[in-house]
């Protein structure tokens, strides 16, 4: 007799199951229940365990230095990379860009021949006013040129503003003026009046004080040749002053001056001082550059765009100068701001076109001196309680 599986309600020929259930029935529940089941189950429970304990495990603070290192090492390549090609494209930008104005240039002073009077004198204004926007070029660019293409800039504008200077005493009539030198002492000798359009330019290598004005071709500075128009050379133990139309936007030359007190009332376009000693030389803003060479225990005042002083010792600069200045072979030379005055110097500003809210006086480069994280020892800052207030 079948008897029927009290769990299921199956009938089955051989219950013989606990508890009314048949074998088949209990096979089925041991196998819902097997420990396979079971050791996969508690396996899970350990994996969610595991992620549920995660989020409070602390990192090795050796592998969280670690990962920071190398995080920084690849920020700084990248910005050194993105430096250098900044630096780069910079330059490649200042190089076709002064070439071109440079090009443009030489094509209106080759052009000024062929004019009359009047329109190549608009023509000598023209590349006068495109030479300064030229040097304020290259003043702001100073900051990442390497010092070669700098150099070579410097050179082409000390060429351009020659050849500039040799057309205007070409073309441009000379003018007549007369200045006063006078002896340090009661006794003043006067100097009569020199005529530049006729008169023959002093030697510069005789012996005699001479206070003059001139147009003929002198080497300057840097091995550079120009038109020098007016200047002072070979004075002794004098007071020498030229006014602002003597100097108004013309290349100075101030040259074999010793214990001498020279006072430059105007705007010139360049000044040269070279082979100076024991002097005191004060001048009113400069439009483009100044050049100082063989100058010895001397104190020199002046604004201007560039400063280019060579084989200079023991000298004092009062500053202004709207790039850095630069020095070579030089020793004991010291520089503080810019502070002299005089009654129309405002008015030679406007001249100059300098920025006068802008003065780099301090910032100076030496070409002898290349280590980077130390200051050049051949100049200093002269402390305040020492500069100089008085001038008169």
């Amino acid at each position: 007799m079948k008897k029927q599986c009290l769990v299921n309600g199956v009938s089955s020929p051989s219950h013989q199951g606990p508890a009314g259930q048949c074998r088949s029935c209990r096979k089925q529940q041991l196998q819902a229940c097997s420990p396979k089941e079971t050791t996969t189950s508690n396996e899970n429970c350990q994996r969610m365990g595991d992620v549920a304990l995660g989020g409070t495990v602390k990192i090795p603070d050796r592998l969280l230095k670690r990962d920071q290192e190398r995080q920084e090492a690849v920020e700084r390549r990248k910005e050194v990379k993105e430096g250098q090609t900044v630096t780069e494209e910079k330059s490649d930008f200042f190089s076709s860009t002064f070439n071109a104005e440079k090009e443009a240039i030489d094509d209106l002073l080759s052009s000024c021949s062929e004019l009359d009077g009047d329109k190549a004198a608009q023509v000598l204004e023209e590349v006068t006013h495109k030479l300064q926007q030229l040097q304020k070029f290259l003043n702001d660019s100073v900051v990442f040129l390497p010092q070669y293409e700098l150099r070579q800039a410097q050179s082409s504008l000390q060429k351009l503003q020659g050849t500039l200077a040799e057309k205007r005493d070409q073309i441009l009539p000379k003018k007549k003026f007369a200045f006063r030198s006078r002896t340090i002492g009661e006794n003043k000798n006067k100097v009569p009046p020199v005529s530049t359009g006729s008169a023959q330019c002093p030697n510069l290598e005789s012996d005699t004080p001479d206070v003059s004005s001139c147009g003929r071709n002198v080497t300057l500075v840097d091995g550079h040749t120009t038109a020098v128009q007016c200047g002072l050379s070979h004075a002794d133990s004098q007071v020498l002053t030229m006014g602002a139309e003597d100097i108004r936007q013309r290349d100075v030359l101030l040259t074999h001056l010793s214990n001498c007190k020279v006072r430059l009332f105007g705007s010139p376009s360049t000044l040269h001082i070279k082979h100076v000693r024991d002097s005191e030389i004060l001048c009113g803003p400069v439009s483009s550059s100044v050049f100082v060479d063989q100058v010895s225990s001397s104190t020199l005042a002046f604004p201007c765009q560039q400063l280019r002083t060579h084989n200079t010792v023991d000298t004092q600069v009062y500053l202004h100068v709207t790039s850095r200045a630069i020095i070579e072979d030089c020793s004991g030379v010291s520089f503080a701001p810019f502070n002299w005055s005089y009654p129309s110097i405002d008015a030679d500003f406007e001249v100059s076109r300098l920025d006068r809210a802008r003065n780099n006086w301090s910032l100076v480069d030496d070409f002898n001196w290349l280590a980077a994280d130390t200051s050049s020892p051949n100049w200093t800052v002269i402390p305040e309680s020492e500069r100089r207030l008085n001038w008169d």
